[in-house]
């Protein structure tokens, strides 16, 4: 008398499955806390009342263009989590998805109140131009964070086609693709970011620019230890 196969999913399945599952509660909780964070960080401009920051300041450049930016480093470090087997890599792209959710929480929030709008409506790092002579703007028009094309993309964004290649890797090429383009992406933005440190006149716009320069260097250095681990090299900047 014959058994009946149970019905079991194969292990692949199974991963494939907690993967998705894993994805989307990350990225749930990542933009609770970063909205949590916006809504907080409105409470030191209220409380001290200077004047709000003007469109084309490099205040509210700043924090629109950084927006754009930082999601793009959320999608790829969500693309990691969900399906590097390494947990060294997960790590770093976890560390990465919920700092960077959480900064554009704060920035959503202060463009909110400053009556801006979330993304630039014009050409990104126009408002490089704004302090100390330095012309750094003018980079491509900007419309939204998907609809910009490959030809208008900020020093350091991966294009469509990198972005379709990290989806479709698995095992190695995955994690040695990933180290890659987010090295390159935290390269790209780091002119961005000492910037706005040094010429935003919001001093809380300083101090996050200046956290994000201290953490987003930490982070370049481990990803290119981990390159050099994989026999692999960074990618020069676009």
């Amino acid at each position: 008398m014959s058994e009946t196969p149970s019905d079991t999913s194969s292990p692949q399945r199974t991963r494939g499955e907690h993967s998705r599952m894993l994805f989307a509660l990350l990225t749930v909780a990542a933009v609770a806390v970063g909205f949590l964070a916006g809504f907080l960080a409105r409470v030191p401009f209220e409380d001290s009342a200077p004047a709000a920051p003007e469109a084309g300041s490099v205040d509210v450049g700043f924090a629109q263009d950084m927006i754009v930016h930082h999601d793009q480093g959320v999608e790829m470090a969500a693309v990691a989590i969900a399906n590097s087997g390494d947990d060294r890599i997960r790590n770093i792209a976890y560390d990465i998805l919920t700092t960077q959710q959480n900064q554009i929480g704060q920035m959503q929030g202060w463009l909110s109140l400053w009556g801006q709008p979330l993304l630039p409506t014009g050409e990104y790092m126009t408002w490089m131009t704004e302090s100390g002579g330095h012309d750094h703007g003018g980079h491509g028009t900007a419309t939204n964070a998907e609809g910009a094309s490959d030809s208008h993309l900020m020093p350091g964004m991966a294009t469509s086609e990198d972005l379709a290649n990290l989806r479709a890797a698995r095992g190695p090429e995955l994690d040695v693709l990933f180290l890659q383009l987010m090295l390159r992406h935290h390269e790209g933005g780091l002119p961005m970011m000492e910037y706005g440190e040094q010429y935003a006149s919001t001093a809380a716009v300083r101090n996050l620019a200046g956290t994000m320069v201290a953490t987003q260097q930490g982070e370049s250095d481990l990803m290119r230890t981990l390159l050099a681990e994989r026999g692999a090299e960074p990618l020069p900047l676009n």
